[in-house]
């Protein structure tokens, strides 16, 4: 059967699975939302709440192949969340700069423990659903290419004072004069 060109491919499992983007958007919606509930009724809480939330659910629906993306961006995302609803929430403030850094240092401070937890947690949950195994693939792949960018770039003046192979000395002797030929 031919599929159309945009047309949903269909279901085979029920289990909802996200992409590295999706995962990290579903913790930023959380988070965001935990965020601003936070700063609208004056309970910190809320906002590590809706982190941690956003963290365990984006740690148990991504997919396993980008779960090592998934598990270096709690942080970011944290900090981009809290921006993002303190700037929105200090829109009517005479000194916007001013009370959005003061707000956002408050709601860092405030909910620190909270992104050690969210941080622990999806390492936690995705350490077993195979982020161990993504993380030792990329170790090889950078050890590899370490070790052909050493050899290809290895100097080729030597400053030491060891004495050369005999026969790198007679292949400069074999040499034409450059001034010699025509």
């Amino acid at each position: 059967m031919r599929r159309q060109r945009g047309a949903a491919a269909p279901r085979t499992g029920g289990a909802v699975t996200l992409t590295g983007r999706g995962g990290i958007v579903v913790m930023f919606a959380l988070t965001l939302l935990g965020a601003l509930l936070a700063r609208w009724t004056d309970l910190p809480l809320l906002a590590g709440a809706g982190f941690v939330a956003g963290c365990a659910a984006a740690a148990l629906l991504t997919r396993p192949v980008d779960l090592l993306t998934l598990a270096v961006s709690p942080p970011l995302v944290f900090l981009l969340a809290t921006l993002v609803a303190v700037v929105l929430t200090s829109l009517g403030d005479k000194n916007l700069l001013t009370g959005s850094l003061v707000g956002l240092l408050t709601a860092l401070s405030t909910t620190a423990p909270w992104l050690f937890a969210g941080t622990v947690l999806v390492l936690v949950v995705t350490a077993p659903r195979g982020m161990l195994a993504q993380v030792r693939e990329l170790r090889e792949k950078l050890a590899g290419m370490r070790l052909f960018m050493e050899e290809e770039n290895e100097d080729p003046v030597r400053w030491d004072d060891t004495p050369r192979r005999a026969t790198s000395r007679r292949r400069r002797r074999e040499r034409p004069n450059h001034a010699d030929v025509d």
